[in-house]
């Protein structure tokens, strides 16, 4: 019986494989030079609400205090005199996008380092932004958004979320602007995001067939280098191959996350014929305690508990389902769900059928 509901299952599936679908070029490569920056900042946050860092716990946070306070004039503080809980020392996180011009604005990443419980109410004070390079890119400044929140009681406390993190909508200014003259090129790459030499091949063919032969040249299965006239627009020309539709090809791959046991699959999977028997073994310990008493009026007796320990296995029979050759891997999963083979039990049949060979495709474990 499960040989047939398997065979009926993976011949449906199998009849009804769809094609691929055509994409945007612009969904599938990007252009050499064209991207963000990260940037990076350490700051303070004030206002909280006695959620902030301890002093004692965190000296990080009461150097950068002092040292905000000597800049505004106010120094020579003893330790007793700047003991407050409403302070939490942060980084601050950005990225810069690509073109990003002076007196535009960002959001940013406000994350708590010391022992702060929430960052609910505060504010970010005046926080510098560097690149890898060390320079100065931003300045971020401005009350922060907690999605999450904290609260304790004597006995209980109850979180929920991340109240030491949150977000700044356009919380950064961009103080200066990266060196890049893009109009000034006579030559771009468009970098697959997922290399492969048929889908590189296959953009190079859509350009020349839109822009004229020799406009693009594949380079390798990551690369396609694009040349433009001389005194031609670059943008122009980008803007025009971005929206040609492509087929794009792929590796056949399985993707198989055994925490969650969630299965992705690619459309070019394939299996060689192979026989498939999926077995069960519950092993079940039961324990109960029996409770030994003296008998009355006895001297010296005492009251034992005697452990009663009972184990029990329970094996279910596999059967042998035959698959014929040349069949996709989504139809064998469909028709393994359908004789009722739960996550677990396929992810184990996927593997065995790798391990024989007969699986054409990367399996990958997360």
């Amino acid at each position: 019986m499960i040989r047939l509901l398997l065979a009926v299952a993976l011949t449906l599936f199998a009849a009804m494989a769809p094609a691929q679908a055509q994409v945007r070029i612009k969904d599938i490569v990007t252009v050499e030079g064209v991207r963000s920056n990260q940037l990076v900042g350490y700051g303070l946050v004030v206002g909280l609400n006695g959620t902030g860092d301890s002093l004692r716990n965190s000296p990080f946070t009461e150097r950068a205090i002092e040292g905000m306070l000597e800049r505004l004039g106010i120094g020579n503080l003893s330790e007793e005199d700047m003991r407050t809980a409403n302070v939490a020392a942060v980084m601050v996180t950005a990225n810069l996008p690509p073109f990003a011009r002076m007196g535009s604005t960002i959001d940013v990443v406000v994350s708590s380092m010391g022992d702060a419980t929430s960052l609910r109410g505060g504010t970010l004070i005046v926080t510098p932004l560097s690149a890898a390079d060390g320079e100065i890119y931003a300045v971020a400044q401005g009350p922060i958004a907690v999605a999450g929140f904290a609260a304790q009681g004597l006995n209980a406390s109850i979180v929920e979320g991340v109240p030491t993190g949150a977000r700044i909508e356009n919380g950064a200014t961009v103080e200066r602007e990266v060196d890049f003259a893009f109009a000034e090129l006579d030559r771009v790459k468009l970098a697959l995001r997922n290399p492969d030499f048929v889908t590189a091949q296959r953009i190079e063919q859509v350009i020349n067939d839109t822009l004229g032969t020799g406009t693009a040249r594949a380079l390798d299965s990551r690369t396609v280098q694009i040349s433009t006239a001389p005194k031609a627009d670059i943008a122009e020309t980008i803007a025009s191959i971005e929206p040609l539709m492509v087929q794009p090809d792929q590796v056949a791959r399985v993707v198989i996350d055994a925490r969650s046991g969630t299965i992705v699959i690619g459309a070019n999977v394939r299996i060689d014929r192979v026989a498939v028997s999926q077995g069960g073994l519950t092993v079940s310990v039961k324990e109960t305690p029996q409770v030994s008493q003296p008998e009355p009026l006895s001297i010296g007796g005492v009251t034992v508990v005697v452990p009663d320990t009972s184990v029990s296995v329970e094996e279910a029979l596999g059967k042998f389902a035959v698959i014929d050759g040349s069949v996709s891997l989504q139809a064998l999963v469909d028709g393994l769900n359908a004789i009722g083979v739960g996550a677990t039990e396929t992810i184990s049949i996927l593997q065995s059928i790798k391990a024989a060979g007969a699986l054409h495709a990367d399996l990958e474990i997360i």
